[in-house]
């Protein structure tokens, strides 16, 4: 192995992931001067609270981010979010936003984390990163279910078209029970292949999307 690759946004205080959804509001819940009080020996201890919605920085979306009676968090299978080979396609969105099929034929995509990299990370915390960003197509879609891919993350806003009024890709991935994982970075330091792939969020109940602490064994 040649190292870890963290393939994750830092979420800071009041950023925006999301245009229309609040950033997340992050302090102390216990401060370390507060607690010191309660110890005899100098320790001291900080404890924080964060106020966020769960499509906050580098995020994994669940069955249950599109579908009522699909998998939570807490029902994923880590056999779909850890340890996977993977695979980084190069897209670069300088040639072409809307994503295809033809961008993955010839691929073996079986059981692994496919992972688009089209080098839109750059433009993280613009205005410019929030709208007309790289996007897969319906069809790309149709092809990774068909071919059994188990995992599929994008580094830019969102994995469809959000001028349009419809999300075919996150439907369709989600229906497959393909988790997806949004707004990932750093894809170009990965190879193509002969590298695998973590990302874990907690097993929380009830919700869909969680962030993740995304990264690559190579």
């Amino acid at each position: 192995m040649g190292g870890r690759i963290d393939l994750s946004h830092v979420i800071e205080d009041g950023m925006v992931t999301f245009r229309g959804l609040p950033g997340p509001q992050i302090c102390d819940f216990w401060t370390r001067e507060a607690s010191a009080a309660n110890y005899d020996d100098g320790s001291s201890f900080q404890i924080g609270q964060i106020l966020m919605v769960a499509n906050t920085g580098t995020y994994v979306d669940s069955p249950f981010h599109r579908y009522a009676d699909g998998k939570d968090l807490s029902e994923l299978s880590l056999d779909l979010l850890a340890d996977l080979d993977g695979v980084r396609v190069r897209a670069p969105h300088e040639a072409e936003i809307a994503i295809d099929a033809s961008a993955f034929r010839g691929l073996d995509v079986r059981g692994k984390a496919v992972l688009v990299a089209t080098g839109w990370d750059r433009h993280w915390r613009s205005d410019t990163y929030l709208s007309d960003h790289p996007f897969l197509t319906a069809d790309a879609a149709d092809w990774l279910v068909d071919h059994g891919a188990a995992f599929v993350g994008i580094d830019s806003h969102n994995i469809d078209d959000t001028r349009a009024r419809a999300r075919p890709v996150h439907s369709t991935l989600l229906a497959a029970g393909i988790p997806i994982g949004e707004h990932l970075t750093n894809l170009a330091a990965l190879p193509d292949s002969s590298f695998r792939f973590h990302a874990v969020p907690p097993k929380v109940k009830g919700m869909g999307t969680f962030p993740v602490r995304a990264y690559a064994l190579i």
